[in-house]
């Protein structure tokens, strides 16, 4: 995957099949270390699962038999001078946390962050999302449940909705 947001939508994508109701994406800065972290609800997994979970050749999907996402996240962040860290529970949800050198000159650029968050959030709008985008002081939340109740009878994925939330997290969030 040729930028960062590829792997964070991979991450959500995994989150909604495994029946996520609640997804929380972070993306952080801190010094010269970059932390980007998927925390759901979902179904979660069990302990031999979780230690397979980085092998390209597991996966609990039956249309094919392989699952690259987080092996090449782990990849990333290895080349990047980081890691990655997995922990789940059935029943309890999953968290990835994959945590690499900012400046690092094999980072991949971190790509249309926005845009993958708006689609996520206008393609699944029974399902709620906090967004925190916090680099270089440029500090975003998003709380979809809060912009819900705002909203009132007004869909989240409504066009205006859609384009209000676009031009507040990249005005927000000077994407880098």
């Amino acid at each position: 995957m040729k930028e960062l947001s590829q792997h964070i939508l991979d991450l959500i994508q995994n989150s909604i099949s495994a029946g996520a109701s609640l997804i929380k994406v972070s993306i952080v800065r801190d010094g010269d270390m970059l932390i980007i972290e998927v925390d759901d609800n979902g179904c979660g997994m069990d302990a031999d699962a979780v230690a397979k979970a980085v092998d390209p050749f597991f996966t609990h999907r039956s249309t094919r038999p392989v699952g690259l996402g987080l092996s090449l996240l782990a990849a990333t962040a290895q080349r990047c001078d980081g890691h990655i860290d997995v922990h789940s529970e059935p029943g309890k949800g999953t968290f990835v946390a994959a945590t690499m050198r900012y400046d690092h000159i094999d980072r991949p650029a971190m790509g249309d962050i926005a845009g993958t968050m708006v689609a996520m959030i206008a393609g699944n709008p029974n399902i709620d999302f906090v967004y925190r985008y916090d680099i270089d002081d440029d500090a975003i939340i998003i709380d979809t449940r809060q912009i819900k109740d705002a909203l009132g009878e007004i869909p989240i994925n409504h066009p205006d909705v859609i384009r209000w939330l676009m031009q507040h997290i990249v005005e927000g969030s000077a994407v880098k």
